[in-house]
């Protein structure tokens, strides 16, 4: 028999639980949790990884809870190569003590973690697990697999944590997409319905330069197949013009062969580096399709606009020949041509800061916060 959810009258005054699928670093997930955090301090959280020195003091303020994976020697290395079993070890992760909701951060499955009966559950999803439902392809030929075994492995189980995720996903009260790109992902892979909530870009991090911009263009992104960061790389072989990429990860060393003496690769680099070549690109290149995409903004934040590929989360960040321009196809020549296109234009830095402003950090509080008092109300 299914359990009523509690009513929440006052959820600033209700008792939270918080979920993340794990805590190993600072990226978007991690800095959307922070956020949620300051909305509900004290609310304990619960993953199946994490590696505390690595995390933002606002985290380490909470209470983490990991699953029994955090025991296993080698984990905070191989984490991710433990796919067949997340379901196991979310099932263990057991909310303890009295709860009235818990609101989970979720790009995996941690949503699927065992929480009182009648207790409403709130996802924030960044994302339906891609290497679950749309994009196993991408992850199947990426180096992170472990060669032919880990492939094998992957296929076997993969519908059996796809069958967890979906269970998990149907026994959600509410789920909020960060863009209207995972709504409609939602509704294919959950049959869910969703509000969107757009996730939080750190503004303060960023100024917009004062300078003209350098003649470089620039990449931020992990080196991962579905980031398409090859496209980047073959158009700017092409034009024979200077491109700068800032990340790393399994697909570096292929991306270094196929180089010309144009791009340059500086692997992952600190915060202060990253600000400096915002302020002076030319432009950010952005030739994947990511659900939100936080680099854009970071870009726009800095007075510089975004080169896209028109599909996924920055057709909502972006705004057309206003801060920043689309190419139609994902392939290298399309990309050319909107970086000649951009040559011909004249970008305001200003109305770049301004789209941006649009997604601060108070206006993200702000929103999450009036959703809580709205849904728990009615439960």
């Amino acid at each position: 028999m299914t359990v009523p959810p509690k009513t929440i009258a006052d959820p600033n005054a209700a008792r939270a639980a918080l979920a993340h699928h794990w805590l190993m670093s600072m990226r978007g997930g991690e800095k959307v949790l922070e956020q949620i955090g300051q909305i509900l301090p004290g609310a304990p959280i619960y993953t199946l990884v994490a590696n505390p020195e690595k995390l933002s003091p606002l985290l380490r303020e909470h209470s983490i809870h990991t699953s029994w994976l955090q025991r296993l020697p080698g984990v905070v290395r191989h984490y991710k190569k433990l796919l067949p079993l997340f379901p196991g070890a979310v099932r263990s992760l057991k909310i303890t003590g009295p709860v009235d909701f818990v609101v989970s951060s979720d790009a995996s499955v941690i949503k699927g973690l065992t929480i009182p009966p009648g207790v409403p559950h709130i996802c924030y999803c960044h994302s339906p697990p891609r290497y679950l439902w749309d994009r196993q392809k991408d992850y199947v030929g990426s180096t992170e697999m472990g060669g032919v075994v880990g492939r094998a492995i992957f296929n076997r189980v993969v519908p059996y944590v796809r069958e967890f995720d979906r269970q998990a996903a149907a026994s959600i009260t509410h789920f909020i997409a960060n863009s209207e790109f995972v709504r409609q992902r939602i509704r294919d892979s959950y049959g869910r319905e969703s509000e969107v909530i757009y996730p939080p870009v750190a503004l303060d991090e960023f100024a917009v330069a004062q300078e003209k911009p350098e003649d470089f263009h620039l990449v931020v992104s992990q080196l991962v197949p579905y980031k398409r960061i090859d496209i980047a790389v073959e158009a700017f072989n092409q034009l024979r013009r200077r491109l700068i990429i800032i990340g790393d990860g399994s697909e570096r060393a292929r991306l270094e062969k196929m180089a010309g003496p144009t791009v340059t690769f500086l692997g992952s680099q600190p915060q202060s580096v990253l600000r400096d070549h915002y302020q002076r690109c030319r432009a950010l290149v952005f030739p994947g399709v990511e659900d939100f995409g936080i680099t854009p903004l970071e870009a726009q934040a800095s007075g510089r606009p975004v080169v896209a590929y028109r599909m996924g989360g920055a057709l909502e960040t972006i705004r057309e020949n206003i801060t920043g321009l689309f190419f139609d196809a994902q392939t290298p020549e399309s990309l050319a041509e909107a970086i000649q296109r951009l040559d011909g234009m004249t970008i305001d830095r200003a109305e770049c800061r301004r789209n941006a402003e649009r997604f601060a950090p108070e206006q993200f509080r702000a929103n999450f916060a009036a959703f809580l008092a709205r849904s728990l109300a009615k439960l």
